[in-house]
């Protein structure tokens, strides 16, 4: 495999597709290459709800939009990447497209992961097992075998400052100086992997109960709903966030002092502006896609045979969730009270 000469790269792509909690684990990557390349300049190509979260970032020089569905986007994108004049180009996403844009990128370095019908693209390359690491470790794998730094294991989220004066009113607004304020958000990628909002009324009110915490309802567009039922089974203990966009979700839940979220994009940006997290996880591995770092807590019941389907609804009952038990989920709480030295002074 070819070696880098590090000192002739002065313009790197780093491409990360899909979701955002993905993207928010790419971003393992970026002190490594500030590390071994500090005079570079770093772009990023990621597609739109993503891309709020990556601007703004110190070592992100640049971001550039994926287009998913629009081939002339995608004709044009090609084009700009090659006017760019990119020496490195890291592919973290590695489908048919990514690997086309690689590879036409004009880079004297391309590196990906050499899956099946994309190796063509690249000439660096990251490991095939997919799952062996941890998302965020997989990246930082990717790092260490072109031989770049990989010490690094922070994880970057953007706030501006308007969500963050936002986030900071609503608060004022709401709650006391001192409460202990537990963000519950029902947000899931897919049907499967979302708690059953009578669930999270359950383990919240078990919280309030045992930990006097106040609690914070975050939601997205398409979690309205259980939002609402939620909010409607804890009403007086309880406040439910206005529609916000993902930067103002993202500053709620920096204000908060835990989460309890399902495996989505709300946990891993917890995990990357340091709030701790309770993470739920059904279809999912939390081994793969749970949160990074030691700080935070997963749970998930390892006795049931459906485990980790990765199935997109369930076939059955939802017993993944549904036999979850509030005592389990206080018993996470607790320890993410006592490794991040949390303090409750309500």
């Amino acid at each position: 495999m070819e070696k880098i000469e590090k000192e002739k790269i002065n313009r790197i792509l780093v491409i990360k597709l899909r979701g955002i909690g993905d993207v928010v684990l790419s971003t393992i990557v970026l002190n490594n290459l500030k590390l071994d390349f500090p005079n570079s300049l770093i772009d990023y190509l990621v597609e739109l709800p993503s891309s709020f979260g990556v601007k703004g970032l110190q070592n992100v020089n640049d971001v550039l939009i994926f287009h998913r569905n629009d081939f002339w986007q995608k004709v044009k994108l090609i084009f700009q990447i090659k006017k760019n004049k990119y020496d490195l180009v890291i592919d973290l996403f590695s489908n048919p497209s990514t690997a086309i844009i690689t590879y036409f990128s004009g880079a004297k370095y391309r590196a990906g992961f050499p899956y099946r019908g994309r190796k063509y693209a690249y000439n660096l390359f990251g490991p095939i097992e997919r799952g062996k690491f941890h998302s965020a470790d997989l990246n930082l794998q990717l790092l260490k075998n072109l031989g770049i730094a990989s010490s690094c294991k922070e994880l970057q989220y953007y706030i501006d400052k308007s969500s963050k004066q936002f986030a900071e009113k609503y608060v004022r607004d709401n709650f006391l100086q001192n409460d202990f304020i537990v963000g519950i958000c029902p947000t899931g990628g897919w049907p499967s992997k979302k708690c059953d909002p009578e669930k999270f009324i359950e383990f919240a009110k078990a919280i309030k109960n045992k930990f006097g915490a106040k609690l914070l309802i975050l939601w997205g567009k398409s979690d309205e709903l259980d939002a609402k039922i939620i909010f409607e089974g804890l009403k007086e203990i309880s406040s439910i966030a206005p529609s916000t966009s993902i930067q103002e979700m993202a500053a709620l839940i920096s204000q908060c002092n835990l989460l309890i979220a399902n495996d989505s994009g709300p946990m891993h940006i917890s995990t990357a502006i340091g709030t701790p997290v309770l993470s739920l996880h059904g279809p999912t591995s939390p081994y793969m896609q749970g949160p990074f770092g030691s700080k935070h807590e997963w749970l998930r019941l390892d006795s049931l045979n459906c485990i980790e389907c990765n199935l997109l609804d369930c076939p059955k009952n939802h017993e993944c969730f549904k036999f979850l038990s509030s005592e389990l989920v206080l018993e996470k709480v607790q320890n993410l009270i006592e490794k991040n030295n949390l303090k409750i002074l309500s």
